[in-house]
């Protein structure tokens, strides 16, 4: 007789009420005809705040559900919050942006919280083909929304390039898989960490780890796997650029942490040293590749490559304090990006023709608060004190020294001082430079300042008052140790 799974919606109810209120959008692009890019926003953020009070559970849980294939975690609840913050701030800075180009394209809304939904599952996947599963829901979503933008052709290129190379990091991630089944009879992470602590770890075994971490490597865009990031993020609609780089992101180093510290820990020695690399290359090139950018969108998306470095950091020292670094640099990057993109956004004005680095210049003479939160947000990312990428890198630079990874926090440093130049280039321009015509007119809606203000808000207090979310960061990855 086979066995009845253990169902309980319960566990996985933030990702229901998320795909419920996709749905309901899609039922109101039916019926709605005028104005239906703010009832889609509308709906989409009582989505993810009733998303947000179904997830309050999980953070005193500590279970599985659905047979083992799901757990139910303070870790997980930390992500699911992440990811349903950096939903909301995309659907609010999306709604100016898609009236402006006048394109009623609820379409939008509906793959935005079908992919936030996949990212859930990704994050509290306890089975490599529920992670996976989850891995391509928010993939196959994500695929569309890069290229949504009708008649322009960078983002059909942005879509296409996004789709080829994610499919191939899908098919490696897919047989890395196999080979670890093949190597342990199950793909269950509990089952994977029984198996490599107490039986012989063949070469399978050590093909499929190697496999599954590129497979991780690419969605995080982590160097050499990064190639796709530059043309992506500029191809695509700014608000889901900042999505992608801080959504996909977050739900990718999730399970990368939960898959290797939970699964792969009896082989750790085999892959830090893999990861010591990967983090020095990510952070070199990308900020590298940074200083030359003339336009804005790739210059963050090499920035973006950079902090992924920064985050693999945090996964090399390996400890507690290291993990929880990560969380807590990925909720101050999440709040932070988000903000560089939402201005962004704002900038390239219609049909996003306002791009490139010298579009900036005189931009405090012409609109003072922008430029003043631009600056903000530039100066996080660049680890300036008192902002919460200051913190962020602290937290991630101490637990590698405490680790005994100083050349690689020498490096970290070294890089990060670099990135001040690209950084400030852009706040030079600002402030120090002259437009050549007549600055553009700016206009941005009441959706649009909330999300800016909550972004700005949230560099600000958590980089000045980090100890409770430093602490909330600590708590989530007990799960882990």
């Amino acid at each position: 007789m086979i066995p009845v799974p253990e169902i309980n919606l319960g566990g996985i109810l933030p990702a229901v009420i998320l795909c419920l209120a996709g749905l309901v959008v899609m039922l109101a692009g039916l019926v709605v005809r005028k104005g239906i890019v703010t009832v889609s926003a509308v709906i989409s953020i009582a989505g993810v705040l009733l998303a947000v009070m179904a997830n309050s559970p999980l953070r005193v849980l500590n279970k599985t559900a659905f047979s083992g294939l799901i757990i139910l975690d303070a870790y997980s609840w930390f992500f699911n919050i992440l990811i349903l913050l950096a939903a909301g701030l995309t659907i609010l800075f999306s709604v100016r942006y898609f009236t402006d180009e006048g394109l009623p394209l609820y379409e939008y809304f509906v793959l935005l919280l079908f992919s936030s939904a996949g990212m859930m599952f990704m994050i509290s996947g306890n089975h490599i083909l529920t992670i996976f599963i989850g891995l391509e829901t928010l993939s196959i979503s994500i695929y569309v929304l890069a290229g949504i933008l009708p008649g322009s052709p960078k983002s059909r290129e942005a879509a296409l390039k996004y789709l080829l190379l994610g499919g191939f990091s899908s098919g490696i991630f897919l047989y890395g898989a196999a080979l670890l089944y093949g190597a342990a009879g199950s793909l269950s992470l509990p089952a994977l960490a029984k198996f490599l602590q107490t039986g012989p770890v063949g070469k399978m075994a050590m093909a499929g780890m190697g496999l599954l971490l590129v497979g991780f490597a690419f969605k995080v865009a982590a160097v050499p796997f990064h190639m796709w990031t530059p043309d992506v993020y500029e191809g695509a609609p700014s608000p889901l650029t900042g999505f992608m780089s801080v959504g996909v992101k977050a739900a990718a180093f999730a399970a990368f942490v939960r898959v290797f510290f939970e699964a792969m820990m009896p082989l750790q020695i085999n892959w830090v040293h893999i990861l010591w690399v990967l983090a020095v290359l990510t952070m070199v090139l990308g900020n590298l590749a940074a200083l030359v950018q003339d336009n804005i969108k790739r210059m963050l998306a090499y920035s973006s490559i950079a902090h992924a470095g920064y985050i693999l950091m945090g996964m090399v020292a390996a400890n507690e304090a290291g993990t929880s670094g990560v969380l807590y640099y990925l909720l101050a990057y999440t709040f932070t990006n988000l903000g560089a993109f939402g201005i962004v956004a704002i900038v390239g004005n219609k049909g996003e023709a306002n791009v490139q680095l010298d579009d900036y210049r005189g931009l405090a003479k012409a609109h003072p608060l922008l430029a003043l939160l631009m600056s903000i947000f530039l100066f996080s990312l660049a680890g300036i004190p008192p902002t919460a990428g200051f913190v962020g890198k602290f937290t991630i630079f101490a637990a590698a020294i405490n680790a005994g990874y100083i050349w690689l926090v020498v490096i970290g440093v070294l890089t990060s001082a670099a990135s001040v130049f690209y950084y400030f280039r852009v706040v030079m321009k600002m402030y120090m430079e002259v437009p050549e015509a007549a600055p553009a007119k700016l206009q941005f809606g009441a959706a649009m300042a909330l999300g800016l203000t909550i972004a700005v808000v949230g560099v600000m207090y958590i980089g000045i008052f980090p100890t409770t979310y430093l602490n909330l960061a600590v708590e989530s990855v007990k799960p882990l140790f």
